[in-house]
């Protein structure tokens, strides 16, 4: 028997994707509005085939359809290749999605019409499911900004502009210590288990994130230019991009900068966290505000295990309003058993990818956990992403 309530935010996870595609100019739906984003009609086929491949193709052992399309969406971040071409139109792709979601829905519904499976206990798969479209909801929410910003609008002015502010530190300790992370069981990606505990120096962590103030001022200080605060990777990723400032940030018609959302510029809020960044940006930030910030020696990236374990200890403040890229790259917790299908784990040690905490603006309650791993490339910016930074311990109160 499936849960009423994992039928419900499957349910609601549905009709949030199929909204924002019924709400998109059918012109756009197939549209590709920056390069590290691929389009809506692929997000929302991607939605469509991950829930045949792992409900009918996994555990009804009915792999026709799921196989019909895996050329098209068999991969967790871009295509390969362009397959927007080879994609129906808007109407058509949010019939499809329709009806496949609506029979996956009944038949989960109404006992006796799914078999016996593990993946079914305790509802396990309608939850993971759920949360596999939480995240592609996201990602249409970035493609919805990208296509924003492409778009005329008038002259819009910066009423009261941005003003840089140097960062200064308002940190926590952690002490030294042996910590738990991960997760002990529940309606939880495969990557957030088997718990461990591990063993931590002191440090000190940002009681909040990194700023737009903050970020400006490293902007404001050629923090682009200046080739020192950039590694390596950073350095070459920078001059290939030739950027200058966060994903979505543009300027107005007098030179004072805004941010781009959905429907249009907004007022960049001076305390509010930074977003659009890449790793490479943060760690390049990190640099700089240890050399240059007041009682910020030594600031680094986090890494994700600090960040667990300030945020268990509720440490730190306005972790869900942009990710926060963390120091170290994905890998799984020792322990790890890879589940039955590959499909069942959204990251991969493979792709070399940097780990995401906390969550943004618009992600469901359901991945608000602190336990919760992101993964993403080095390079990504697209995904409402932010910084928050940690420091040496320095001496603790009773030294």
């Amino acid at each position: 028997m499936i849960e009423p309530q994992a039928l419900g935010a499957l349910a609601g996870a549905h009709e949030l994707l199929l909204q924002l595609i019924e709400n998109l100019p059918a012109r756009d739906c197939k549209r590709r509005f920056d390069p590290q984003l691929p389009s809506a009609a692929w997000l929302i086929g991607r939605a469509v085939y991950v829930e045949l491949h792992l409900l009918r193709g996994v555990v009804m052992d009915d792999d026709g359809l799921a196989a019909r399309v895996r050329h098209l969406f068999d991969n967790e971040n871009l295509p390969t290749d362009d397959p927007d071409e080879q994609l129906p139109p808007r109407d058509h792709l949010l019939n499809w999605a329709g009806e496949i979601f609506d029979q996956d829905l009944t038949w989960l519904a109404n006992p006796g019409q799914m078999p016996a499976h593990p993946l079914l206990e305790g509802s396990w798969l309608v939850w993971h499911l759920a949360q596999r479209h939480a995240l592609i909801y996201e990602r249409l929410l970035a493609v919805l900004t990208a296509r924003s910003a492409k778009l005329e609008h008038g002259e819009f002015q910066v009423g009261e502009p941005l003003q840089a502010r140097i960062p200064k530190d308002d940190s926590r300790r952690i002490e030294q210590g042996h910590y738990r992370i991960g997760a002990r069981e529940g309606a939880v990606m495969v990557n957030e288990q088997p718990m461990q505990v591990v063993e931590l120096h002191a440090f000190r962590i940002s009681r909040r994130p990194v700023s737009n103030a903050e970020y400006l001022a490293f902007m404001q200080d050629g923090g682009y230019l200046e080739s020192a605060w950039w590694d390596d990777a950073g350095r070459h990723w920078q001059t290939s991009t030739d950027t200058g400032c966060p994903w979505h940030w543009r300027q107005d018609t007098a030179g004072h900068w805004c941010g781009m959302g959905i429907n249009g510029p907004m007022v960049l809020q001076p305390d509010e966290p930074v977003s659009g960044l890449s790793a490479h940006e943060t760690s390049a930030y990190a640099a700089w505000a240890a050399a240059r910030g007041i009682g910020l020696a030594g600031a680094v990236p986090q890494h994700e295990y600090q960040w667990e374990i300030a945020a268990r200890m509720g440490e730190i403040e306005r972790s869900g309003v942009s990710w926060e890229w963390c120091a170290n790259a994905f890998h799984h917790y020792p322990g790890y058993q890879a589940p039955p299908d590959a499909a069942l784990d959204p990251c991969s040690v493979d792709r070399g990818d940097c780990v995401l905490r906390g969550a943004c603006l618009h992600t469901q309650p359901s991945l608000r956990r602190s336990t919760f791993r992101l993964c993403a490339s080095a390079e990504q910016r697209s995904l409402f992403t932010g910084a928050r930074l940690v420091m040496p311990p320095g001496k603790a109160a009773w030294e």
